[in-house]
């Protein structure tokens, strides 16, 4: 029994001194292989551009609702927009859609892939593979439009096609005018060399 006492007391006195120096061991060695931290050096999930956020900034699904001055309701949606830099008030957007009902229930339905909502000058520009769909039952396609903002007026940038009750049409420009009159009803406009291919089966 006494030898087994001094072994175990001579085992334990023995780890006294063995595991510390172990340790000492394993922190010398990592402290070894620890890179050198340089303060200059950017965190780099910090690295973030704000001034490029700031010019970035964009609005999801924007709406622009009104009524214009001969009684017109318009309204714009779009599927995003982005305020320019220069002028709050101009407003570039993706996904346009532009919609004026006057109070006869005419309905002219403007489809863009985008364009410029300019609330200062009070107009709006649609581009980009632009189809206009009217409640009389034509559907027209051109380059571009710009749509006034304060009265009911529509004018295509250039040449026209359009397929309606009559037929194909073609044209080198199409306006929608306010009538003269108590109704304030509206008016498409055919101008520019217009072509019309009479098709009986659609009247």
């Amino acid at each position: 029994m006494t030898m087994y006492d001094n072994s175990y007391s001579r085992f334990v006195a023995l780890t006294k001194v063995i595991l510390p120096i172990i340790a000492l061991g394993i922190l010398s060695t990592l402290f070894l292989f620890s890179r050198n931290i340089d303060p200059t050096q950017s965190i780099p999930y910090a690295d973030v551009d704000v001034e490029g956020l700031a010019r970035e900034q964009g609005i999801g699904a924007p709406n622009y609702a009104g009524v214009t001055e001969d009684g017109a309701a318009i309204s714009i949606t779009a599927k995003s927009a982005r305020p320019s830099q220069d002028n709050a008030k101009i407003v570039t957007a993706t996904g346009l859609t532009a919609i004026i009902e006057d109070a006869m229930d005419g309905r002219i339905e403007i489809i863009a892939d985008d364009g410029v909502i300019d609330t200062d000058q009070q107009f709006v520009t649609l581009q980009g593979g632009v189809q206009i769909l009217t409640s009389t039952g034509y559907i027209i396609n051109t380059a571009g439009v710009t749509a006034a903002l304060n009265e009911t007026s529509v004018v295509t940038d250039g040449r026209i096609t359009a397929e309606g009750p009559l037929g194909t049409l073609n044209a080198g420009q199409m306006t929608l005018e306010t009538q003269k009159g108590p109704d304030g009803s509206h008016l498409l406009v055919f101008k520019g060399g217009v072509k019309l291919i009479y098709d009986p089966k659609g009247s």
